[in-house]
């Protein structure tokens, strides 16, 4: 399972961008952007982050927020771009082979949320 080592990447990440002047916040929220053609599964993925998480002061509690993103493909032939949908690599329009992916193989860390500090 793969989806452990990119958590546990995630989880570097996301503490490694908090301002040295803001360390020891409480990050309350990661949105990732993930490919559907990445080979990642987010329900695993969540289930390591929390399991990494809850060991972390910072990251205790913290939520994966994971939009997943649709493989598009463009057809290089006639330059049509959709939307696969199945197992097939072929232009819907012209029926080429010669596609390159255009999405779909993200993972990125969008944003990061954390919690307002004590009054």
């Amino acid at each position: 399972m793969h989806e452990m080592g990119i958590a546990m990447q995630v989880a570097e990440i996301v503490k490694s961008s908090v301002p040295e002047n803001m360390k020891g916040v409480k990050i309350e929220i990661v949105n990732l952007k993930i490919g559907k053609f990445s080979a990642v599964i987010p329900s695993s993925l969540r289930f390591c982050f929390e399991i990494i998480a809850k060991d972390d002061i910072s990251l205790s509690g913290a939520e994966l927020r994971i939009e997943e993103i649709p493989v598009t493909a463009r057809c290089k032939d006639c330059d049509t771009e959709w939307t696969i949908t199945g197992p097939a690599f072929v232009c819907e329009k012209c029926g080429s082979g010669s596609i390159e992916i255009i999405s779909g193989r993200e993972l990125d860390i969008e944003s990061i949320e954390i919690a307002e500090p004590d009054a």
